[in-house]
């Protein structure tokens, strides 16, 4: 193998010495340095000034700036505010307030507040709670109201751990700061979604010692907590609490503890609770909590499998008028719908039309497009058919997963209904909807069809495009009728349709190279195309460098790879690997390895899949210490492999019987930063398991043949694959 050179790139940099002084802009408060070689004096200093002043844009620049007071505190906390709110610029806020800061400048809670909301504002978070922990070390602390409002904001980092210390900090130095309940109900919930329970727990208890009476918000937050750690009897505690501290539970708080004691299979108790939580939706005004407390129970008895008390909750409606019944059954489909039950809820928009209302289309087009997703076509296209009569139009994306799968199911009849159905629909691109339809065809093997829906596209005065052509061309190709797609591309090279473009053509040549029609096909890359125009790319190049290997033709695909390379055509990484893959696939390793070295190493064109190329063809020739030479070769070059390129060597090693060889590969990989994956470990349980087989064999033959053959024979043997020994050998 040649060796493999690196190159690094000199970076040139100047840099400002240390000792120089910075002056600082007022406006923006960036640092500006004067030239190295000017003496710092005076003078130097009223020319930096008045070449700052001269810099556009300096649109709120004042001209006695520089002069305004250190005591003009007024001044300078709308200058740190503006910079914050208006400018969006808190970096340069920031240098402003450290330059006045070292001039005797002590900030204010204005001064952090504005900070802090403008580094929360640009998601610096960390930074935004770092810089209030210093403002309250060093003693600037807000007033009660303007420390509620920054932790909140904090709050919005999603990080309580950070937020508390900030808190803790804060109570240490103002003993008497109470944050308010909404923020104590906003710590508590960020624990629990972070299944923290107990530390939400201890702020409940804070709370309450700190004067606050917990509302029906702060215990179903907890309830909820618990429930999603499972501790169903802490959630009952806190549930039967409520009541005795005078708080009533609400529906949310009903449903989020029947979750709880759901998901631990608890049906009986579940389901008396249920009747609980209709009975105070009913008595419930806020209509927002009863929405979601209903979606909630929904969501979790579709989640533990009790379909059949979701559909008898759509039959019998326990919850009343509490909630609006198109919301209602909108969530029971879509909750179905999350847990794959699209026949369910099917069985909920039937429910729907049997009481007189509508189904939602977007609920129902979800079903339909589930139905077809999951393979059951059928269904989806019956419900397709009863929906046309309220309405309903699938969506395109609905429209081509089920046109697709009726032509894999090869019912043609019913595809051409749904053909049929979306052309009626208003304001769709007809052209498109025509090659979907062709695109789906493509999997029949029925090339009849295709000219059919052609000739009829062009007695609906429907204009066929490029994509409808080069869609009709590809499916004749892939049934093996060149004759027909040559046809239509004869057509377009005459201006009956619109003229062909490289897609065209590449696909044509793909057409004849699966057929064996070499000669036809060169002529079309090397003549037809330039004359008509049309440049092959580097796709093109790559289909017919592909189709050559597997004609076994590799002499002429070496050709068009010159050719490829003197049109200017630049090779990718896709076209090394196809030559690499074709080259060993043919027994030509060495030229293999020669085209790695001259070619594609100098190029710097080269990803996995090349690697994988090469190595997969070392190891089938039988190479595979010079397999292993290489990977190594390539990491201390500074490349990284991927995973899936010692997996290629380990299995080789496997199938060789080298287990030493194998696990030191995976010390290799595990030293370069990846991890064995699922086919690491299934490939060397195959090794362990040939290593047991063998073991068996070797005691078996060791017990037939006795004394009679040595026993470093019956393992040379063995090891060798020569399983039938005769007591002469």
């Amino acid at each position: 193998m040649a060796q493999f050179w690196w190159g690094q790139k000199g970076v040139k940099g100047r840099f400002i010495g240390c000792g120089q002084t910075s002056f600082l802009d007022l406006n923006t408060g960036a640092d500006k340095f004067p030239s190295p070689k000017t003496p710092i004096n005076i003078r130097t200093i009223a020319i930096s000034f008045s070449l700052f002043a001269s810099q556009p844009p300096q649109p709120m620049r004042e001209p006695e700036e520089r002069e305004v007071s250190i005591t003009n505190r007024n001044y300078w906390t709308k200058k740190i505010h503006r910079l914050c709110d208006v400018n969006n610029d808190v970096d340069g806020a920031l240098r402003l307030l450290d330059h006045l800061c070292l001039r005797g400048y002590f900030p204010d809670s204005l001064n952090i507040s504005s900070i802090i909301h403008a580094l929360c504002e640009s998601h610096r978070f960390s930074e935004a709670h770092h810089r209030f922990s210093l403002s309250i070390d060093s003693g600037c602390v807000p007033d009660e109201r303007t420390c509620n409002v920054l932790i909140a904001r904090l709050l919005d980092s999603k990080n309580p751990y950070y937020t508390l210390h900030v808190f803790r900090r804060l109570i240490a130095v103002k003993p008497h700061f109470v944050p308010n309940l909404v923020n104590y109900n906003r710590f508590m919930d960020q624990f629990c979604w972070f299944s923290q329970p107990i530390e939400a727990h201890k702020l409940f208890v804070d709370m309450r010692s700190r004067g606050h009476c917990p509302n029906a918000v702060s215990y179903t937050t907890l309830i909820n907590g618990y429930c999603k750690t499972g501790d169903v009897v802490s959630a009952q505690k806190l549930f039967d609490e409520m009541s005795e501290c005078g708080v009533q539970p609400n529906a949310l708080t009903y449903s989020v503890l029947v979750r709880g004691i759901l998901r631990q299979r608890k049906f009986e108790r579940g389901k008396e609770l249920m009747g609980n939580l209709w009975q105070k939706m009913i008595n419930e005004n806020d209509s927002s909590v009863n929405n979601a407390a209903f979606a909630n129970i929904i969501e979790s008895l579709c989640h533990e499998g009790l379909f059949q008390d979701v559909f008898m909750i759509a039959e019998d409606m326990p919850q009343g008028k509490s909630i609006p019944e198109e919301f209602a059954y909108g969530q029971m489909i879509d909750s179905l719908c999350k847990v794959g039950r699209y026949n369910g809820a099917a069985r909920v928009a039937y429910i729907i039309k049997m009481k007189g209302f509508i189904p939602s289309l977007v609920s129902y087009n979800s079903i339909v497009h589930g139905l077809c997703k999951e393979g059951s076509c059928m269904r989806a296209y019956q419900l397709l058919e009863e929906g046309i009569e309220f309405g309903y139009w699938p969506s395109e994306y609905t429209y081509i997963v089920l046109i697709e799968g009726l032509c894999l199911e090869a019912d043609l009849c019913k595809a051409k209904e749904v053909f049929q159905i979306m052309l009626k629909k208003e304001g769709v691109d007809r052209t498109r909807i025509y090659n979907i339809y062709l695109r789906a065809l493509c999997n029949m093997n029925n090339p009849t069809e295709l000219l059919n829906v052609l000739v009829f596209m062009l007695q609906s005065q429907c204009k066929p495009d490029v994509i409808t052509l080069n869609t009709i061309i590809s499916g004749f190709c892939r049934m093996g009728r060149i004759e027909e797609a040559l046809k239509i591309m004869n057509d377009m090279l005459m201006g009956k349709f619109t003229s062909p473009d490289a897609v065209t053509f590449t696909t044509v040549i793909c057409g004849m190279l699966n057929v064996g029609r070499i000669r036809e096909a060169l002529d079309l890359l090397h003549k037809v195309m330039p004359e008509k125009g049309v440049r092959p790319g580097v796709v093109t190049y790559n289909a017919v460098l592909h189709g050559l290997f597997k004609l076994h033709r590799e002499s002429k695909a070496m050709e068009v790879f010159s050719s490829m390379e003197s049109d200017g055509v630049l090779a990718n990484s896709t076209t090394f690997t196809i030559i690499v893959d074709g080259l060993c696939k043919s027994n030509q390793i060495e030229e293999a390895k020669r085209f790695w070295d001259d070619v594609i190493w100098p190029s710097n064109i080269h990803d996995d899949f090349v690697y994988a190329a090469i190595l997969k063809g070392l190891c089938r020739s039988g190479k595979f210490n010079e397999a292993c030479n290489f990977l190594y070769e390539l990491v201390d070059c500074g490349v990284s492999p991927n995973i899936v390129n010692y997996n290629i060597l380990i299995d080789s090693a496997c199938k060789l019987g080298l287990k030493a060889e194998a696990y030191q590969i995976v010390g290799e990989m595990k030293k370069n930063g990846l991890t064995p994956d699922a086919v690491t470990w299934r490939i060397l349980d195959r090794l362990h398991a040939n290593v047991d087989w063998m073991i068996i064999i070797i005691q078996e033959k060791a017990e037939r043949l006795e004394d009679r053959v040595p026993m470093q024979w019956i393992f040379y043997t063995v090891f060798n694959g020569e399983t039938d020994i005769s007591c002469g050998s």
